[in-house]
């Protein structure tokens, strides 16, 4: 029997597939639409302190082959979350993580406790949403981050998820950063900055201009940041996350040092995809004969 179970510090996943947030709604929804049982956890879409109308249509748009987007963070407020999606993700087959937002600190730790309180079981600090002035993002400052981290961390017990942006000049910086102040992993990483123009109208693609480009052509990117995190930091557990759309892409992040990968943008066009990378994660261990998907940690061999 080959074991799918990994670990992310004292966090036991059943597989390495972790649903990103964003892309899997409050989780709720996704109950009836794909088998939550093949997710080691799924994290809810971003909350904050209060409501956030997002940006007006149009918000997302196809770029190739991946895709760009500026939603804002459209959400109800931790208060009002945690009315109406909190009493349900007990009765779900998968560990649920909530998603904490905010534009100070202060913010990020009272959205933490919300959450907790709601019964999620952990948390994950979005610090590379766009949430400081000049559309400027905690991620891209150690320090900010940092001091993100420490908020949080004095406000809950619970698993803390730093969740870091491939745009950060030095993420390795970042992840000491935030790892002093008190996160238990890092996530690397999330959409890059992107734009897109209509040629025929010759607006921007998205009401807002610039926002996040994901999908499978930012794979490299994501890698490249945790490929350098983790040589940098081998005893950091690291999400990867960044076009994952096969099991030989998480099977890659997972040789590049990450304890359990991300899916994203995939969930899209595939909502069931979870099920196609578990079972090929099951067939590449048969076939290299592992005993667990946990011996691929950190396993790439490079050039001498």
């Amino acid at each position: 029997m080959h074991s799918l179970e990994t670990s992310l510090a004292s966090v036991s996943l059943r597989t390495p597939i972790i649903g990103a947030c964003g892309t899997v709604g409050s989780v709720v929804e996704m109950a009836g639409v794909a088998d939550l049982g093949m997710y080691g956890a799924m994290v809810a879409k971003s909350v904050s302190l209060e409501p956030w109308p997002g940006r007006p249509a149009p918000r997302m748009a196809p770029v190739g082959t991946g895709m760009l987007n500026g939603i804002g963070i459209q959400n109800p407020g931790v208060a009002a979350w945690a009315d109406t999606v909190g009493p349900q993700i007990s009765g779900l087959n998968v560990p649920v993580w909530g998603s904490a937002v905010g534009g100070s600190p202060a913010e990020f730790a009272a959205v933490a406790s919300g959450l907790v309180s709601a019964g999620v079981g952990a948390i994950e600090l979005n610090l590379s949403c766009p949430n400081l002035e000049h559309g400027s993002i905690f991620a891209l400052d150690p320090v900010a981050s940092a001091a993100v981290v420490a908020a949080a961390r004095s406000a809950v017990s619970a698993p803390l998820g730093a969740k870091l942006s491939p745009d950060s000049e030095n993420i390795c910086a970042v992840v000491d950063a935030v790892m002093t102040a008190g996160a238990d992993w890092v996530v690397l990483g999330n959409a890059v900055r992107g734009f897109g123009i209509d040629i025929a109208t010759r607006r921007p693609l998205i009401t807002g201009g610039i926002g996040g480009y994901s999908g499978s052509p930012i794979k490299p990117i994501a890698l490249r940041s945790v490929f350098e995190a983790a040589q940098a930091f081998p005893e950091v557990p690291i999400v990867g996350c960044g076009g994952v759309s096969t099991a030989e892409d998480v099977i890659e992040f997972m040789l590049a040092g990450a304890s359990a990968v991300a899916v994203g943008t995939a969930h899209f066009a595939r909502p069931r995809i979870a099920a196609t990378l578990v079972k090929g994660i099951a067939r590449y261990l048969k076939k290299h004969r592992l005993e667990s998907v946990s011996e691929l940690i950190g396993g790439v061999q490079l050039w001498p």
